[in-house]
């Protein structure tokens, strides 16, 4: 038998390109890797901060953003994602610098969730800004005309201070879920017509368990959406 070569590592089914942060990343994260019973091979772009990608949307991040993913498509790994949301920008240009699947975003879910909802109901969407998160952003992962409810984190104290502004590395983890569940309760009381959920923000990820039992929807993040992808680029299963 011959085994074929030609890369670097075998059997990662999943690269994530990486924003440099330092704030901790509890289990569910992306970048949490013992959250997943695969590997997963990181590639952290050295200055993209989260302020450089949502606020400043600063186009200079793009070709070191496309030259992380054909790093790691080199290495070996099969598919391919990003830690932020917000990389939904990015999606067709990085998705053609490669060949491989590509799915910067949890966003990407939307029109197929969309779809298994009854026409009546809505894909309630929580992101970490929703002042930041424009109609590119959107069409950047092909969300057209689905009904949609987007609410945002950036009003939410310790999120904004931490996550957005970078102030501080340490997280209550405590006040973290009483704000997401304050800012999803909000949602739902506006818009009850909402019939699942879509987590755009990575760092929301850990809560996606607490949040199904507290709000009895569909909860979709990129952390589920990676698991579905790595079954499918490294498919053992019938």
């Amino acid at each position: 038998m011959i085994l074929q070569g030609g890369y670097n590592y075998y059997s990662i089914p999943v690269g994530v390109i990486s924003l440099e942060s330092y704030f901790p990343k509890p289990e569910g994260h992306i970048k949490h890797p013992a959250c997943f019973d695969f590997p997963v091979l990181y590639k952290t772009v050295q200055g993209a901060t989260i302020d450089r990608l949502i606020r400043e949307r600063d186009p200079a991040l793009l070709t070191p953003f496309i030259e992380a993913a054909q790093e790691l498509e080199r290495e070996g790994v099969k598919a391919i994602t990003g830690s932020c949301g917000f990389l939904a920008l990015h999606q067709k240009a990085i998705a053609d610098a490669v060949k491989i699947p590509v799915f910067m975003s949890s966003l990407i879910q939307v029109p197929l969730v969309s779809r298994m909802l009854a026409s009546d109901q809505k894909v309630g969407v929580v992101v970490a800004n929703s002042d930041a998160l424009t109609a590119d952003h959107l069409s950047g992962v092909g969300i057209a005309d689905e009904p949609i409810v987007v609410a945002g984190m950036q009003h939410q104290p310790q999120f904004n201070a931490v996550i957005l502004q970078g102030e501080s590395n340490d997280l209550d983890i405590d006040l973290f879920e009483q704000e997401l569940f304050s800012v999803i309760a909000a949602m739902l009381e506006a818009n009850p017509e909402v019939g699942a959920l879509v987590l755009e923000c990575t760092d929301l990820s850990h809560f996606a368990p607490r949040v199904h039992q507290r709000f009895g929807l569909p909860v979709f993040d990129l952390t589920s959406l990676t698991r579905m992808v790595a079954a499918t680029v490294d498919r053992s299963r019938a």
